[in-house]
Order: structure tokens, then sequence, then C-alpha cells
């Protein structure tokens, strides 16, 4: 197990070195750079554009060197000194930027995603066992009408009905007050108060598509002969239900870690626009629409960096949940 744990994180260091120039490689793709849309867009207001000021910026920045030059600094500062480079637009340290928000998608997205599997599991499991009943018939309905919606057309429903039937608004994760304010207990219950709208959201496709993954699966494996087995011993229904064809049946939600850690950063940006969170996901397009190069370029690589550790913590748990795909020596 050991020997299988350190031949997958040697896997990981190459994977890591091309992630970091794919992602580089990425924001360098359109034409100009940050500099470029900014002066078009002064130009645009009429404002006079300070050659000095530009000169000043791309000394800075790096931006009059070749692209590998530019990548060699932006690498070496992030493993070598932790530093992830400045936002040309925002003015801040790009780890300030992403930390500030990091906490917040982290908070929303594990929520999700563990109500939808606190949800979807026992609903499956029920299903399975309760092939072509009313309620397994009724619980597909439901998931085909979850899995065709659309979270972004979901969120302008509620924020549309909670405005025109209850006079509320439901979007953001903080009252308007608390927004600027430091952190402290008032501001936690805040908010929690707003986090419960995002959440179901995010939840009811992830929610829906669990149930027909765990409804499978079981059905797979209800009529293997280590099941048969079990009966013919007498094991009770409800224990070798749980015990033996759920445990391979939930194979997926471990081997799907490694998608749920990089949605910790993008934070299904399409809702957060929608609803106006303070995630990262947002604050990810922005990044790449206006080239800010070290904040979009932070943005891919620690997206790309949570999917190689997700993969690695899928891995890791298949091995001890299912020993029939656990490697030794």
């Amino acid at each position: 197990m050991l020997v299988y744990i350190f031949r997958r994180v040697l896997f990981m260091i190459p994977t890591l070195i091309a992630i970091s120039i794919i992602s580089f490689a990425i924001i360098q793709l359109p034409p100009g750079d940050f500099l470029t849309s900014y002066v078009a867009g002064l130009r645009q207001q009429g404002d006079q554009v300070d050659e000095s000021e530009l000169a000043s910026l791309r000394a800075r920045y790096g931006l009059g060197q070749p692209v590998y030059v530019q990548y060699g600094k932006w690498v070496s500062g992030i493993f070598l000194r932790g530093d992830w480079g400045q936002s040309m637009e925002w003015q801040k340290p790009v780890k300030d930027l992403i930390w500030e928000r990091l906490g917040l998608t982290v908070v929303l997205a594990l929520s999700a995603l563990f109500v939808s599997w606190f949800i979807a599991i026992p609903i499956g499991v029920y299903s399975a066992t309760h092939q072509y009943s009313w309620l397994d018939y009724t619980m597909t309905t439901f998931s085909f009408i979850g899995l065709g919606t659309p979270g972004f057309l979901l969120a302008l429903i509620v924020l549309f009905v909670a405005q025109s039937r209850f006079g509320l608004n439901v979007g953001g994760l903080f009252s308007d007050e608390y927004i600027l304010a430091p952190w402290n207990w008032d501001k936690v219950v805040d908010m929690l108060k707003h986090l419960w709208v995002p959440m179901l959201i995010l939840a009811v496709s992830s929610t829906a598509g669990n149930i027909r993954i765990t409804r499978a699966n079981l059905l797979d494996e209800l009529n293997k002969p280590y099941v048969e087995t079990a009966r013919a011993k007498g094991v009770k229904e409800n224990r070798l239900i749980w015990k033996y064809p759920v445990r391979v049946a939930l194979n997926p939600f471990f081997s799907t870690v490694g998608w749920s850690l990089a949605s910790l950063v993008s934070g299904a940006t399409l809702i957060a626009i929608v609803l106006s969170l303070q995630t990262t996901g947002p604050m990810m397009l922005r990044a790449l629409t206006s080239q800010d190069m070290y904040l979009a370029g932070s943005f891919l690589f620690l997206l790309s960096t949570l999917t190689v550790i997700g993969t690695l913590i899928s891995d890791i748990l298949l091995a001890i949940v299912d020993p029939r795909i656990r490697l030794e020596g």
C-alpha cells in the first residue's frame, strides 16, 4: 500500500510541471496582454496614456521579455518563495485575492457535496432494492428533471420567486452590513443564514446524478454470487445490503473526489454570478477575460493541482474501500 501511494506521488511531480506550463501558455494565447486591454479601455474613454507608466509596468511584470522568461519568474516565485505574483487589475498580491475567497468557496462546495451524498445514497439504495415501485418511478422522474435543469436557470427562478412572492433578496453570502466587516460570530451566523440557498441549488444536479449512479451500480451488484452466498448463510437483508453491495456501488463517489476538489476553485461560476456570490468562480472568469496573467494563471494552476491531488485521494480511498483494486508491492 505504501509503495502504491509513493508511486502515485512520484507521478504527480512531472504532471504538475506540465500543468504549470500549460496553465501559463493558455493565458498567453489571446493576442496582447493586460496592458494592451488596459490602454484600449483608457483610449475608449478618451483618457491619455502615460507611456512612462506603461514602460514601468512592462518592466515590473516582465511583459517585454520572452514568454519563457515570464514563465520562469512566475513558477520560481510559486515554488521557491510562495509568491504567486501581483494582480495587475486589483493591485494586490494574488495569494491574498485567492485565499480570501477560497475559504467561502470551500464551505459552500463541501456543504453542497455532503448534502448531495446524504440525500442521494439512501434514495438510490431504496430505488434499487425496490425496483419499479411507485417511489422508484417518482425518484427517477425527479432525477431526470434535476439533471436536465441548468443550475443557473434554477438560480434565476429562485431569485425571481423570492423577490416577487416574498420580497426577499436571497443573493450573496452576506447581508450588506457584513460584506466588508471583519470576521466575528455575528458574521458567521449571517453567512449561515444565506448559505442554504446556493447550497441547495448547487446540490440539485449532483444529487440527481448521484441517485442514478447509486441505483444503477447497486442493481449490478445485487444478484452477484457473493450477495447470494451471504443470503444463503442467513445474513439479514438490511445488513447484507449495506455491508457488501452498497460498499462496492459507492466506488464512483470516491473516484470523483478529484472533480469535487476542482469544483472548489471553479465554484460553479455561472450560479455564483447569478446569485452574486463572493466565491472564486466570478473572479477567475474576470481574470481570464481581462488577461490578468498572474491571477488567471494562478487560478488555472490551482484548479489543475487540486484535480491531481483529488485523483491521488481517490486512488487511496478506492484502494481502502475495495480490496479488489488494492495494489501491493
